[in-house]
């Protein structure tokens, strides 16, 4: 199945521009705003994962969250680090916590950090805290749309 694009911003940064401290683990580590376009018609849920490929161990795990709903269009910043909501479910990120874990990259070059967001044809039935790759395997198949927005943060 093809998926189409979506959209993805934020009013904190811009695509290939540097995070403010704010959302990072040498800030407030606070989950930054997200906005995406409009969905294909069939759209469940959306779902999001923010990952660093540029971490030294291998791709880097710092936010997942899913069964955002269908007629969402956006995400405040400072979500509470809970792995179960009302409104969303968010699993273990490479910290092994729930929630949003900022980026805290080792001195050097700055890293990427990648903001995935997805539109799915279904709401993943999935506990909440689960493991990264775990929730990349509920999503298989079911990706109708989706985006990317990069941001970028050194030490």
């Amino acid at each position: 199945m093809a998926t189409k694009k979506l959209e993805v911003s934020s009013t904190a940064f811009g695509e290939g521009k540097t995070i403010p401290k704010r959302y990072t683990a040498d800030g407030e580590n606070v989950s930054p705003p997200l906005k995406w376009s409009e969905p294909p018609d069939d759209t469940q849920s959306f779902a999001i994962v923010c990952d660093d490929p540029d971490a030294p161990s291998g791709t880097f795990v710092h936010w997942t969250a899913w069964n955002i709903k269908a007629d969402e269009r956006e995400l405040q910043e400072a979500l509470p680090h809970l792995a179960d909501q009302a409104d969303l479910r968010q699993g273990a990120n490479s910290f092994g916590r729930p929630g949003y874990g900022g980026p805290k990259p080792p001195p050097g070059k700055p890293h990427h950090y990648r903001f995935h967001v997805y539109a799915l044809d279904i709401r993943p039935d999935v506990d909440p805290g689960i493991s990264p790759a775990e929730l990349e395997r509920a999503l298989r198949g079911h990706i109708l749309a989706e985006g990317r927005l990069t941001g970028l943060y050194g030490r």
